[in-house]
């Protein structure tokens, strides 16, 4: 019966009369620390695995099969020569069956076609993108692949796949992302609930699992013979038990559009209510299709300046680097470069409306401004002018520390 990491390496001690002190003594961490790596479902730091292995007598890829997780080699071998992959178990293959292992291979990056004061895009594979990058040194990935819904993403980009080509195929990047993230750094991870159910029980193996964002967003006409598809998920995981950086940030109470009164009532609360805005949750209403001219960059789907201004703002602080190996329109990238965090990434199709969007960032600054005169704060104020408008009584609400922030916050937009 498979375990998770923690359990393999307290069975092995065990098994192998290794003392909790010895073996924190061996990895070079606190019994503290141990204790976290035990309890924790995600896989600790890479020279943390390799030190267990080599104190065990054992391989990286033996320690990790007694730890439930397969290597993308041995799974591939599983299904296409399983009598070889048995014998790969047993240590015996050869170089030659671990093709698939050279995600802890430092590989040249693609090249690079868009550089600015805070990121580079390249332009290439993703997963051989990502192969180029360190071990431990990315603070959050954030990632928006194909669907694999047979959608037309231009010259480059497949989005038919088989569904076990599909699967391969995002074990193999959830992998890399997995190893370049540093201890403490989070992955957020876009797709439809369909795919997100498989990779999130994957990513649970490898990372620490947070919360299942619904974001609310309808994009189509109902499907015949199915619920009309209104929401998409954004997986949150961690590497280790703590996030490094955990700062969401408070939004507006929800008030009606045409006379601002509260969606809901707070009662006898409303004295006691935080003055800078509600409690982020894990469903988000908030998002809307990229639709408008004005805004969208190119033919195929994007996601909105608001919910990549959300994403760095949970998991980042200024000076973090954010990897987006699916640059898609570049929202990721212009969203980490306004908001003063270094970026990289790469994109495998059309690389020019990222390049364009980029040769336009003061309308960018602008949007993500009135963003954010939107969040931290507990009424907006154009929901304000209306209250004021019809008559709604906001006198027990506590306001005076908030209106200022909301109204002046973001002086990092004005950077040229």
């Amino acid at each position: 019966m498979f375990c998770h990491f923690g359990e393999a390496l307290s069975r092995l001690c065990r098994e192998r009369r290794v003392s909790r002190r010895a073996l924190a003594k061996h990895l070079g961490i606190g019994v503290a620390e141990l204790a976290e790596i035990e309890d924790c479902r995600s896989l600790p730091p890479a020279q943390i695995i390799d030190a267990a292995a080599a104190l065990f007598g054992m391989s990286r890829d033996e320690l990790l099969v007694r730890s439930g997780v397969l290597p993308p080699w041995v799974e591939r071998l599983l299904r296409e020569q399983p009598e070889r992959a048995l014998d790969a178990l047993r240590g015996t293959y050869s170089d030659r069956d671990r093709d698939l292992t050279a995600p802890f291979l430092t590989v040249p990056a693609p090249a690079v076609v868009l550089e600015t004061g805070y990121g580079h895009l390249h332009k290439g594979d993703c997963v051989n993108f990502m192969r180029s990058i360190g071990t431990d040194s990315v603070d959050v990935v954030f990632a928006d692949p194909p669907f694999n819904l047979n959608k037309d993403y231009g010259v480059g980009v497949r989005d038919d796949l088989a569904e076990a080509h599909y699967f391969e195929w995002s074990r193999a990047w959830l992998s890399e992302a997995a190893r370049v993230l540093k201890p403490g750094g989070s992955l957020f991870a876009y797709n439809i609930p369909k795919w997100g159910i498989h990779l999130a029980s994957w990513l649970s193996q490898v990372l620490e699992f947070r919360h299942w964002i619904t974001v609310d967003m309808k994009f189509s006409l109902p499907i015949p013979g199915r619920l009309y598809p209104s929401h998409y998920a954004l997986l949150y995981f961690t590497k280790g038990p703590r996030a490094r950086t955990f700062a969401p940030p408070r939004l507006p109470i929800e008030t009606c559009r045409h006379c601002g009164g509260e969606i809901r009532d707070y009662g006898g609360y409303k004295d006691r209510m935080n003055p800078r805005g509600v409690n982020l949750t894990d469903v988000w209403t908030d998002m809307s299709p990229v639709r408008h001219a004005r805004f969208k960059r190119r033919k195929a789907n994007e996601l909105p300046l608001r919910l990549l201004d959300r994403v760095l703002d949970i998991g980042t602080v200024e000076g973090d680097l954010v990897l987006d190996p699916f640059g898609g329109s570049g929202t990721t990238f212009v969203a980490a470069e306004l908001k003063g965090r270094r970026w990289i990434g790469c994109e495998i199709g059309d690389c020019t409306p990222i390049i364009e969007r980029f040769r336009h960032l003061d309308r960018e600054r602008e949007t993500l401004k009135e963003l954010r005169a939107n969040i931290n704060t507990l009424f907006t104020v154009s929901s304000l002018a209306l209250r004021r408008r019809h008559g709604h009584d906001t006198s027990r609400y506590r306001l005076d520390d908030t209106q200022p922030a909301a109204m002046h916050e973001g002086d990092l937009f004005d950077r040229e």
